[in-house]
């Protein structure tokens, strides 16, 4: 199963709402287009329609994708106009007063009269992209296509994964024998036990309970063992588990008549005065649990139900009493990893060839104990010549060879089942972390502050953007997607990590989405040359490369993260004409010609200079009137701009306390939307700027 919306449903759905504000805002400024705008609203929420209905699509054909993409394009494009339409229609910053005053005004009113001429003509382009994108969706009669899920025979991917790792167990011996001893002792008492066995997709979950299930289970009565999935058939699963823990013919012959609840009814009365044994594998979501544990009986027998799933909520609620165990799987130590990759490949746990034994290292670094991965990648490097030259190609191919090659095909789609279960919003915001490199520690202020920047993210009943933005940062912890690092005194994790593996598909799929071009050393960097450069991630590039990224249109990139490049000279800011995001890092060699031209990022909402040694901030930055976050932490700068509390809409004025002792500006008290000011000397400060 392959849903193929994701970006394109994250752009939408914050246009439309955005779209709905400005009519609804800006009723008195309108003359003359708010009827276009409302035509343009109601084109594209029949759009978001269409693609809702795709989401549920099996293995999209290339017409629908083509289709999507230029949804999404178009999203992106009417958003840019729409923003620059609201800045014209604003007055620009603080309020002056006289003649001055007088002519701002007069001068705004002429503008503003320009900006509805240019708008009315800009819809007009949109609205022909719009019919034109309507007209190839009859084209290709994608109305036609039946996108119900149900009916279609599809293989578990996590099969074929299982018995070839069965074959080479490296390192399960030891959780074996740990839940096996569990799950028997204290056999005198006699409630039932759960044990739910959480984590990592790839990490051998089913193939840890399958090893204990055939460990103990002669000490049952009886015994059963089934999948769940994403979307599971409970009736079907009851039937199941009747058919491997029944030996009577008689009891199941009227079987096919049973409706749910007659399924569950005949389980219980099955299991009633026998101790059992069952796996339930795969295990989504809280509501899967409960449709099926409802046909346990708690008989007092001494029985012993394991469960697998990927997210922790799950988990907690398979084990709700003190005598359950939730089991968290941790990847295979380095050496494990060692033994299961040597042996699949040459056939011994400890012999290497010495030309191999660097490349071989560092490919398993990129695997990180995930035997899924280590598993993959022999059976990929088993039909390559025994030569450093190939295997070194296959390093860097690991993930461009995610989409082509078949030797990875099973662990790409064992990994994409856990993005596949999320909500268009969690997936954009996942898509995201594709911005970092790998072994990245991501902090969770930043991933939020940049989350809420970039319009990712919404109220939500009640709740503020940032609130709702850190439950999603939990939400990828709790699906197990990204790992916690970093965890406080106060039980909040401050940062997250992705796996390399789980990083190389979140990247595939960005570059699939048009979501974020990755430019690195190591990276085809125009992959996706028919649309808009929309996010660039820059990671540490040399100058030649920085040259090719000069000559590419960057007018449409909404961010742009700069990470660990030295002494370069980077693309001009005059390039980037709708930043919202725009993150310099370790970049240790950023001069005046990299931050010139910052006063015409008028839609900038987070700007962050870390550990970049700047010894003042650009001129332009007062000017940024729509700022909500500035960090600079790690640079040389000792005083702010007087101007800069005219930002008014700064809510995140970040810096760390080093050598350099920063006054409070005067005139904070006057930035009434502060929520933090970090890094600052109070001892040195005006009592009257506190």
């Amino acid at each position: 199963m392959k849903p193929v919306v994701t970006a394109a449903l994250g752009t939408l759905g914050p246009l439309l709402a955005k779209l709905t504000d400005l009519l609804a805002k800006e009723c008195g400024r309108l003359k003359g287009v708010r009827r276009e705008i409302r035509s343009l609203r109601s084109e594209l929420t029949g759009m978001l329609g269409a693609l809702r209905k795709y989401t549920n699509l099996v293995d999209a054909d290339e017409q629908v994708k083509e289709w999507i993409s230029l949804v999404r394009e178009v999203a992106y494009d009417t958003e840019d106009c729409f923003d620059k339409f609201i800045h014209h229609l604003g007055d620009g910053g603080p309020q002056e007063a006289g003649f001055k005053e007088f002519f701002r005004k007069t001068a705004r009113r002429l503008k503003t009269l320009g900006a509805r001429h240019g708008i009315a003509n800009q819809i007009h382009d949109l609205k022909l992209r719009i019919k034109q994108v309507k007209e190839l969706k009859t084209s290709y009669k994608l109305d036609d296509i039946d996108c119900t899920t149900t009916g279609h025979a599809t293989v578990d991917p996590r099969l074929a994964a299982l018995f070839a790792e069965e074959a080479h167990l490296v390192g399960i011996d030891g959780p074996r024998d740990d839940l096996a001893k569990w799950m028997l002792e204290e056999e005198n008492k006699h409630h039932r036990r759960v044990c739910s066995i959480v984590g990592f997709g790839g990490l051998g979950k089913t193939t840890l309970a399958n090893a204990v299930y055939h460990k103990i289970q002669e000490r049952f009565d009886c015994h059963a063992l089934v999948s769940v999935s994403q979307k599971p058939d409970t009736k079907r699963i009851i039937k199941d588990l009747i058919l491997q823990m029944s030996r009577n013919a008689e009891f199941t012959k009227d079987m096919e008549s049973w409706d749910q609840q007659k399924s569950i009814e005949k389980l219980r009365e099955l299991l009633q005065d026998k101790r059992y044994l069952v796996i339930i594998d795969d295990i989504w979501s809280t509501l899967a649990w409960k449709a099926i544990s409802c046909a346990f009986p708690e008989n007092n027998s001494s029985s012993r139900i394991i469960t697998t799933t990927r997210i922790l909520e799950v988990a907690r609620s398979c084990c709700p009493d003190h005598d359950d165990q939730i089991y968290e799987m941790t990847p295979l130590s380095d050496l494990h990893s060692e033994r299961l990759f040597f042996n699949r490949i040459f056939g011994s746990e400890e012999w290497c060839p010495d030309m191999l034994i660097e490349v071989s290292y560092t490919i398993l670094k990129k695997c990180g104990g995930l035997p899924l991965a280590i598993i993959s990648i022999t059976g990929l490097l088993a039909n390559r010549p025994r030569v450093k030259e190939e295997w070194e190609k296959v390093k860097r191919s690991i993930g461009s060879d995610l989409d082509r090659n078949q030797s990875l095909e099973g662990m790409k789609n064992i990994l994409s089942l856990s993005y596949n279960d999320l909500p268009p919003n969690l997936k954009t915001v996942l898509l995201h972390l594709s911005n970092f490199p790998e072994d990245y520690v991501i902090d969770r202020e930043r991933l939020v502050r940049q989350s809420i920047a970039e319009g990712f993210i919404s109220e939500e009943r009640g709740r503020s953007c940032q609130e709702v933005a850190e439950s999603y940062f939990y939400e990828l912890i709790n699906k197990s997607l990204v790992q916690p690092v970093d965890i406080g005194y106060d039980g909040k994790v401050r940062a997250c990590r992705v796996h390399d593996m789980m990083l190389e598909l979140i990247i595939s799929k960005s570059t699939e989405e048009n979501f974020i071009t990755v430019v690195n050393g190591s990276q085809t960097v125009w992959e996706n040359s028919q649309c808009s450069i929309r996010r660039l991630s820059i990671q540490d590039i040399d100058q030649e490369l920085a040259s090719e990224l000069a000559k590419k249109d960057l007018s449409h990139v909404r961010s742009l993260i700069i990470t660990s490049s030295g002494c370069i000279k980077h693309p001009s800011l005059t390039k980037f004409q709708t930043l919202r995001v725009l993150h310099f890092e370790d970049c240790r060699g950023l001069g005046e010609y990299d931050i010139n031209g910052m006063e015409n990022l008028f839609q900038l909402k987070y700007l962050s200079f870390n550990r970049t040694w700047i010894s003042e901030l650009p001129s332009g930055v007062v000017m940024l009137h729509d700022l909500e976050t500035l960090d600079f932490r790690g640079t040389r700068i000792i005083d702010l701009p007087a101007r800069i509390v005219q930002l008014t809409k700064l809510q995140h004025l970040v810096s760390d306390m080093n050598i350099y002792r920063r006054k409070i500006p005067i005139g904070i008290g006057n930035m009434t939307n502060l929520r933090e000011v970090s890094g600052f000397d109070i001892t040195m400060s005006l009592v009257g700027a506190v």
